[in-house]
Order: C-alpha cells, then sequence, then structure tokens
C-alpha cells in the first residue's frame, strides 16, 4: 500500500518506524514478562508527536490527520501492541473530544499536556455490568452547589491509576436514558477517586486496564465537557476515529507475526529444503499475506474518507471488524508456522497471539460491528 501514501508520510513512516524498532521492540518482551507503564517510552513518543497526533499545532499536537494516524499507529503496534493500546487510548476520546466540544479554557488547560506526553489521557464508559449496553450504565453526576457530585465505578479503564486525565460519562438526568449522560474531565487526585488492582489480562500487559471508583467526588462546574445531556452523543460521534484506530493496531499486530513468520519460514530447514517450499506453508503465508494486506486498505480507506469529511460509521465499523479478526486468525497461522517453538515464549509470536484477541473486543465487539454495518446497509438504502 505504500505506493499510495504521499513521500511526507512515507518520511515520516519510516522514522516512526525507526524509532519503534530501537526503542521498543528490545523491551516488548520484558513488559510483557514484568508488567510496567512504559512511561519513559510514551515520553519519547510525546516528543515525537505520537501522543497528539489529532490535536492541533497551537495546542502541541502534530495536527496530522487520520490517515496519518492510521499509518503511524500500525508502526507501534508492530512493535509492541500495549504501546498501540496507550497511544490510541491517549490520542483518541480525550483528545479530540476536547478539540471538537471542549471550551477554550478547556482546551488551553489540557491539549497541550496530553499533545506532549506529559499527560496521559484515559476514558471512563464501561462499567462492572454495562458493556456494550452503554446506555444502562449507573454512574451518577448529581447537581450540587456549585457543581456535580459524581459517584459510581468505571470498569476496564486503559492506563487507570497511570493517567492524570479521566474522560468520564455519567447520568444528570437518569429518567432520560441515553439523553441523559453528560461528559466531565476528572484530574487524578481529586478527593473521594480510587483505583482498583490492574486486572491480570490474557495480554497486552504493559497497557495497564483498572477500574475506577468515584465516591461522592465534587467536581466543579468546569469540569462538565459539552452541553449537559449530550454526553452519549459525543461519544458515539467520535466513535468511527477510535474504531480506524483500533483496526490500524490490529494491521500492526498482524504484520508483526506475518514477518516474524515469513523470517523464520525461510530460515527453518526440514528434509533439505526451507520450510516455506512446502505448499502447506507457502499457501498458508499467502493467505496470511492477503488477509493483510485487505486489513489495512480497509482501514486506511476509512482514515482517508474520514479525512474528505464523510460519515465513515459503516467503513470504520467494517475496518475494524475485518482487520481485528484477520490480526487473529493471522497469528494463530503465524503459531502454525513456527510449529512448537511458536507455543514457546522464547520466540514473540505466543505475544501476538495473546495480544490480538482483545482487538475483537474493545472500541465494540465483533458482534457489535456487525450491528453497526447491517443497521447502516438499510440505512444507505433509505429503509
Amino acid at each position: 500500500m505504500n505506493f499510495a501514501l504521499p513521500e511526507e508520510l512515507l518520511l515520516m513512516q519510516r522514522h516512526v518506524r525507526e524509532f519503534a524498532q530501537k526503542e521498543i521492540v528490545p523491551i516488548a518482551s520484558e513488559l510483557d514478562r514484568d508488567p510496567s507503564f512504559p512511561w519513559e517510552t510514551l515520553r519519547k513518543m510525546g516528543e515525537l508527536g505520537l501522543l497528539g497526533i489529532l490535536t492541533p499545532g497551537r495546542f502541541g499536537g502534530a495536527g496530522l490527520d487520520h490517515l496519518s494516524y492510521a499509518v503511524l499507529l500500525e508502526e507501534i503496534s508492530a512493535a509492541d501492541a500495549s504501546h498501540g493500546t496507550i497511544m490510541s487510548v491517549t490520542n483518541g476520546f480525550p483528545q479530540t473530544v476536547l478539540r471538537d466540544y471542549g471550551s477554550s479554557r478547556q482546551q488551553e488547560r489540557y491539549l497541550p499536556r496530553l499533545a506532549t506526553g506529559e499527560w496521559i489521557g484515559s476514558f471512563c464508559l464501561s462499567e462492572p455490568h454495562a458493556g456494550s449496553d452503554a446506555a444502562s450504565m449507573i454512574t451518577r453526576a448529581e447537581r450540587v452547589p456549585g457543581g456535580f457530585r459524581l459517584t459510581g465505578t468505571k470498569a476496564w479503564v486503559t492506563s487507570g491509576g497511570e493517567a492524570q486525565f479521566y474522560l468520564v460519562m455519567a447520568k444528570t438526568d437518569p429518567s432520560a436514558g441515553a439523553r441523559g449522560v453528560s461528559a466531565f474531565i476528572v484530574e487524578k487526585g481529586v478527593e473521594g477517586m480510587y483505583f482498583g488492582r490492574p486486572e491480570e489480562k490474557l495480554g497486552q500487559h504493559a497497557a495497564v486496564t483498572a477500574s475506577v471508583t468515584f465516591e461522592a467526588c465534587f467536581l466543579p462546574e468546569e469540569a462538565l465537557l459539552g452541553p449537559e445531556g449530550q454526553g452519549f452523543v459525543i461519544a458515539m460521534a467520535s466513535l468511527d476515529a477510535g474504531r480506524i484506530g483500533i483496526a490500524a493496531q490490529a494491521v500492526g499486530i498482524a504484520r508483526a507475526a506475518f514477518d516474524a513468520a515469513c523470517h523464520y519460514a525461510d530460515e527453518r530447514r526440514a528434509f533439505g529444503q526451507a520450510i516455506r517450499e512446502f505448499q502447506g506453508v507457502g499457501f498458508r503465508l499467502a493467505d496470511m499475506a492477503t488477509e493483510l494486506e485487505a486489513a489495512r486498505l480497509l482501514a486506511l480507506r476509512a482514515a482517508w474518507l474520514k479525512d474528505r469529511g464523510y460519515r465513515v460509521t459503516q467503513e470504520a465499523s467494517m475496518a475494524k471488524l475485518f482487520a481485528s479478526e484477520a490480526a487473529s486468525r493471522i497469528t494463530h497461522a503465524a503459531v502454525q508456522v513456527f510449529g512448537g517453538y511458536g507455543y514457546s515464549k522464547e520466540f514473540p509470536i505466543e505475544r501476538y497471539f495473546r495480544d490480538a484477541r482483545v482487538t475483537e473486543i474493545y472500541e465494540g465487539t465483533s458482534e457489535i460491528q456487525r450491528v453497526v454495518i447491517s443497521r447502516q446497509i438499510y440505512r444507505e438504502r433509505g429503509r
């Protein structure tokens, strides 16, 4: 696909790939075995502009487009999925919602810190009993003199306990359903805010995930982000970009597994020849290459269309659905190419296999993507 990318973006891609291979790849396995939040490399990513790609330059961001975001996120994710997840989240809802709906005061206070990597951002939507059905959340922000009192628990918060900025969705009018949800800015350290223990996960161990509990936290009026009652609308409007990001991340993970499988199949010999010469392996690699390219094209097409002002709800869901499931298939196939070594922690293949799995779950499960796509099919047909 590189032939279709602008020369300037190709230069950025090469630069970021070199950075990722030099700074992130050497520590990826260690972070998987002994998880810790990778602040050192995140600071360096901030210096490169990778944590504020879509944020305007006047706020310290790179001011780039969604196509650039997808291309560069693939590079980081190919080095380590955990870094890719943190990059995706802090670039995503916290900054895009601030950019599009924040007051000038909110933008000036928070965007420069997030875009440069001084702060990491986090998004709090899911709850212990409200994942895909986000409208059924029970976290409440009750009006009190001078602001709001926030009470509830959010689950599966990426960078929970590490991030300094939390974009929290809470109900200000429980009787209004989704129309009663509002968005709030919560800074780490506010009285009554507590973090659960990091979740023990299948993969992406360095992308710390924890619950966040709010016990009657007082939030001043200026903590409200956007109009009251528009939080769910704001979140849904930002989902397309988030799903493009996860598609790009899945492509990066799959690419790393594919490259490793190709190298191993060329080096490993059996019965007097490289195993890539055997049809069973060669055909597997061919299928992997085809799925990888299709996934990348879907992700980049959705990003390209979004940059041109098109509504890409269907395209983003298609990209996220196909790329995430392709990543699972490609990493599974890579394990088969490696055989017993693919099951061993001596090689990174088993990590790619584990890291890929969650891309089918967050930012909307594969089942939710199919719901979105099927509805969009008939909306386009006027039914």
